[in-house]
């Protein structure tokens, strides 16, 4: 799922660049409309304060998982209590169990992905890479182009989450001592992942759900290739210019990779191909792809400890898989339960489609499109992207592809907007911030903007 956290965000949740089940599930249900009630008013008001708290996290110094988790809690309990007034409190269990299950579904997904993440740092794969850097003399500013560049790469095949945790690791690593080019990185890599993650229906959970629908066709995706080029290098040159332009010290240390860190990283591969193949060709959830491929490295944790060598060598020695399990951010992890369960309430409610309807019905079909990819930066882009689809539109395909195209890159513009921003806030504590993020909106804006002209520009046949 693309993005978004920020409410989106945490849907992340792009991570979960595969989960449709949050939305699918509720569209069936016979709702009652709240959205000129005292429940509705009172949902919206719980959703605003818990967000606010969460984005101010630096300042008032509380953890942004426990105003999200007790704000969901608060508004699902609300529904469910007027419903069940009403005789319909099973209408109202169905549907917070359907959110749960997503966010289930997200949890095992996201709990794989950071295990490999940690085992990887244990056995010394980001040292390496980091001492690989910096043998190699790269300026800082070659360095943030190193590793917005791999971000936007690799982001086409992997969920921007991982791929956000993964540079943001590398950023921190050869960044030591210098807060501001770990912030300015990782700025760039939550912009790259999101622009990357764009131009495939592997890369975003709203590519994945037009593809899906089969409203447009996998290839056709890569029409957003130079759009979304332009969203990422645009702010990315503006950053540049605040890149320290000082190298860091050469390291004077040797690469050691500790056993069987090759094979772990090869491990990693394995899963991620599983994990799209088997949502690919069995419709399988991402959850099922990523707990299989955790499974492979439970069992090669056990190869390991029955073979290690008792040499003293602290290389050779086995790793404690529950461990990286443990260090896991679960910060991060419990906000996402509260940024999917409060914003499948205020779903369920009917406020999104409402938005949807009032877009498409009265505004022009462009300035909507952009309008709902800006509200990505708050709102999860899957669960935006679910509404306008189930208001069937007749619209060309070029407006599916800008529409597609505002809702992938939206949420950049918030550290909280999209998936990658949430992970990376949870993971780095020296530099990045909402606060440094948001002074770096305007950029990321301009981006926004001529990525949407470009699109115009190149794919104007389509409209």
């Amino acid at each position: 799922m693309k993005k978004r956290i920020g409410t989106q965000q945490l849907f992340i949740l792009v991570c979960l660049l595969f989960l449709p089940s949050l939305s699918f599930a509720q569209e069936t249900l016979p709702t009652l409309d709240l959205t000129h009630h005292l429940i509705g008013y009172f949902a919206v008001f719980l959703t605003v304060l818990a967000y606010i708290a969460a984005m101010t996290e630096d300042v008032i110094e509380l953890k942004k998982s426990k105003p999200m988790v007790l704000g969901a809690a608060l508004v699902w309990f609300s529904i469910c209590i007027y419903y069940a007034l009403h005789g319909q409190a099973k209408t109202a269990a169905t549907a917070f169990e359907s959110n749960l299950l997503a966010y289930i579904e997200l949890l095992l997904f996201i709990l794989g992905s950071m295990t490999y993440l940690n085992t990887m740092g244990e056995r010394g794969i980001f040292d390496g890479l980091r001492i690989y850097l910096l043998n190699k003399q790269f300026s800082y500013r070659q360095l943030f182009w190193i590793t917005g560049g791999l971000a936007f790469a690799l982001s086409t095949i992997v969920n921007g989450l991982t791929i956000g945790l993964l540079m943001g690791a590398v950023a921190l690593s050869v960044g030591k001592n210098q807060p501001k080019f770990i912030a300015l990185a990782c700025v760039n890599v939550v912009v790259a992942a999101n622009a990357g993650g764009t131009m495939s229906p592997l890369g975003g959970i709203s590519t994945l759900f037009v593809w899906q629908h089969k409203i447009l066709h996998f290839t056709e995706f890569l029409a957003l290739t130079i759009p979304c080029l332009v969203n990422f290098l645009v702010p990315a040159s503006l950053m540049h210019f605040a890149v320290p332009k000082e190298t860091p010290d050469i390291s004077q240390q040797t690469i050691m990779l500790k056993r069987g860190s090759k094979r772990i990283v090869t491990l990693f591969i394995l899963t991620l191909i599983i994990t799209v193949s088997s949502n690919v060709l069995l419709e399988l959830p991402p959850a099922a792809g990523m707990m299989a491929g955790l499974g492979l490295l439970q069992f090669f944790n056990f190869y390991l400890t029955k073979t290690e060598q008792e040499n003293g060598n602290e290389s050779q020695k086995s790793f404690d898989i529950f461990k990286s399990i443990a260090d896991v951010d679960w910060d991060t992890l419990l906000f996402f339960y509260g940024a999917m369960m409060i914003i499948g309430a205020i779903g369920f409610v009917g406020y999104l489609d409402a938005i949807a309807h009032f877009l498409f019905g009265e505004m022009n079909v462009t300035l909507a499109n952009i309008f709902i990819g800006l509200s990505s930066a708050f709102i999860d882009n899957g669960t935006l992207m679910f509404a306008v689809l189930s208001m069937h539109p007749d619209i060309p395909n070029g407006q599916w592809l800008l529409l597609t195209l505002t809702l992938g890159v939206g949420g950049s513009l918030l550290a909280i907007g999209s998936a990658p921003g949430v992970g990376l806030l949870g993971q780095i504590k020296e530099g990045y911030s909402f606060g440094f993020h948001l002074r770096w909106m305007p950029a990321i804006l301009l981006g926004y903007f001529l990525s949407i002209a470009a699109h115009f520009g190149v794919n104007s046949v389509s409209f």
